[in-house]
């Protein structure tokens, strides 16, 4: 029986969890409202079903610890340099405005100015995991706003650890665990240790990722055995993390630091792909956990403040965004878009505010109004962001101002094309694209040939394409493109039929010996190309070319001098 009543906390968050997605999804609404309201339902201020206890801490922590893991991942070098105007402009100066009017609002109701401080720039954030899905939905990811308020996104998340890390260093632990006193260390004392730490803690993963983790991968790859991936990223989140505590720092930055560290290596995709369930699942129990703590009573009673605070949040993040957009050259009706798709709060607000030292300051009341206002905040997200379109639709169709050229161009930082397997085939495609300047990604799953690929220049990712969690990762919806280069035939049969329903606007290119296979391809709707090995690669990568609305006479000089460099070689 004790074995029964253990498991019923975790059947009840995972029933909670499901029924919020199902329910939310249907409402057009984000799963972040559905959590916290049924963990405020089945906590101890309403049904009493669960009770906040460590295990229940211990596992909303983990939640954000994933996420920053996830966000490390995505932290390259390569993509922060192409984003650099809204990282190092729109970014700095949206989030200076927005904390400057938020600290001065929060000092205007008598909190001192360290606490202040830290709430404002918190709630100058937005929410990654709300505005992603929503520029999903809207088909805006690569156009210019998507890719802008990504960046934005980015220097936001960097923000949120250096923040979680002050907010800890003030005395408050995490997740409202550790000593709640009042720090005696001044503020900028305490900001300059939070960087010195964060410096340091960079430069050992640094060090790490290029000395123990490169090597370490590339030992699993060899051995064929993909299943211990999974128990690698686990590893890497959680020995990061608690190197990360134990040294007295966030646990978070550990996870974010972690995930850096395989950010500019062949395996983050399969990484990604093995993190996300848990990522996805403890979320959801931490976003539970933070309605578990909310007393519905009192926030019965405070309904006017909690309107209020919605109402001023949006209000003040839709003009700051907007007013920095427009000092680095977008339009007004671009910087409209922005700044209304920016208007909500972030999930690291819930972290930070539940940490001792700001809960006990702000008080309970208060901070179940902020918990609320900031919810209905990522509930109302794709309405103020419909209305901002709506709005700046509306200021083009009046032609009262001029567009910059760099908001009607879209920016290609996804590769159309796609390449499973770094063959001789895949290679002669992977050259054609190269010679036409058209963007490409590789994916090969035998570890010597991604290793010679690797060598020869080619930019090419470990992993196995046929499974379709990897390719939901590496973002194939937002690609025209897959040449199935090294793949058995009875696979692509298998999978065409789920691929063809998954990823609907994908072409799917391969090359056969024989015309009976070829058509059976065909009738479930993939491009073939009929040839002998020899010529195989050439003339799929002509076909490929085509695709790409190549000029024809283009495709055939090329043809030509790849002949005569093949003769040549020959020769």
């Amino acid at each position: 029986m004790e074995q029964v009543h253990a498991l019923l906390p975790a059947i009840l968050l995972l029933t909670i969890g499901i029924c919020s997605i199902v329910l939310m999804r249907r409402l057009g609404l984000s799963p972040i409202v559905g959590y916290m309201l049924g963990g405020m339902l089945i906590g101890e201020h309403a049904l009493g079903w669960m009770h906040e206890n460590a295990t229940v801490h211990l596992l909303a922590e983990l939640g954000v610890v994933f996420l920053l893991f996830d966000i490390g991942l995505h932290f390259s070098i390569g993509h922060i340099w192409d984003a650099r105007r809204d990282i190092f402009g729109l970014g700095p100066i949206q989030i200076t405005l927005c904390a400057v009017a938020f600290t001065g609002i929060a000092m205007a109701f008598g909190y001192p100015f360290d606490i202040a401080l830290v709430v404002g720039c918190a709630l100058s954030l937005s929410s990654t995991a709300v505005v992603n899905p929503t520029l999903q939905q809207r088909q805006q990811n690569q156009c210019p706003v998507g890719r802008t308020s990504t960046a934005v996104l980015i220097l936001q998340d960097v923000l949120a650890i250096f923040l979680l890390v002050l907010a800890a260093s003030m005395g408050g632990g995490e997740m409202g665990v550790g000593d709640s006193k009042s720090p005696a260390t001044s503020l900028p004392a305490l900001i300059g240790l939070a960087a010195v730490k964060g410096v340091i803690a960079f430069a050992a993963s640094v060090v790490l990722g290029r000395y123990i983790l490169r090597p370490m991968f590339q030992t699993i790859a060899r051995s064929k055995n993909e299943e211990v991936f999974t128990a690698i990223a686990l590893l890497i989140v959680l020995s990061m993390a608690a190197a990360s505590g134990w040294l007295g720092l966030s646990l978070t930055l550990g996870a974010f630091l972690g995930g850096m560290m395989l950010a500019e290596t062949p395996f983050r995709h399969l990484i990604r792909t093995e993190a996300k369930p848990f990522r996805d699942l403890l979320m959801a129990f931490f976003f539970i956990s933070i309605g578990m703590s909310l007393n519905w009573r009192v926030l019965l009673n405070n309904w006017w403040q909690i309107a209020a605070f919605t109402i001023v949040l949006i209000a003040v993040k839709s003009v700051a965004v907007s007013l920095a957009a427009r000092v680095v050259g977008w339009s007004l009706p671009g910087s409209l878009q922005l700044g209304f798709l920016l208007a909500q709060g972030s999930e690291f607000v819930f972290v930070i505010l539940s940490m001792g030292t700001i809960r006990q300051a702000f008080g309970e009341q208060t901070v179940g109004i902020v918990f609320i206002g900031v919810a209905l905040s990522l509930a109302l997200t794709p309405t103020v962001a419909e209305l901002g379109n709506r709005l700046a639709r509306s200021l083009r169709r009046r032609g009262k101002t001029s567009v910059p050229k760099s908001e009607t161009t879209p920016i290609e930082s996804i590769a159309p094309v796609m390449i499973y397997g770094m063959n001789e085939i895949g290679r002669h495609v992977a050259d054609a694209l190269e010679a036409h300047q058209i963007q490409y990604e590789a994916v090969e799953r035998d570890y010597e040939q991604f290793t010679a690929a690797s060598v020869d220049g080619y930019r090419v990712a470990f992993g196995d394409l046929s499974d379709l969690r990897l390719a939901q990762t590496m973002e194939m919806d937002q690609r025209n493109s897959v040449v199935l280069a090294s793949v058995r035939l009875d696979e692509v049969e298998k999978l065409v039929p789920i691929v063809n329903e998954r990823f609907p606007g994908l072409t799917q290119h391969i090359t056969v010996a024989d015309e009976v296979r070829a058509e059976r391809l065909r009738n479930l709707g993939v491009n073939v190309v009929v040839a002998q090995d020899t010529d195989a690669g050439q003339l799929l990568a002509k076909e490929v070319l085509r695709s790409q609305e190549v000029d024809e006479t283009r495709i055939d000089e090329w043809m030509q001098r790849r002949i005569e460099e093949l003769q040549e070689q020959a020769a």
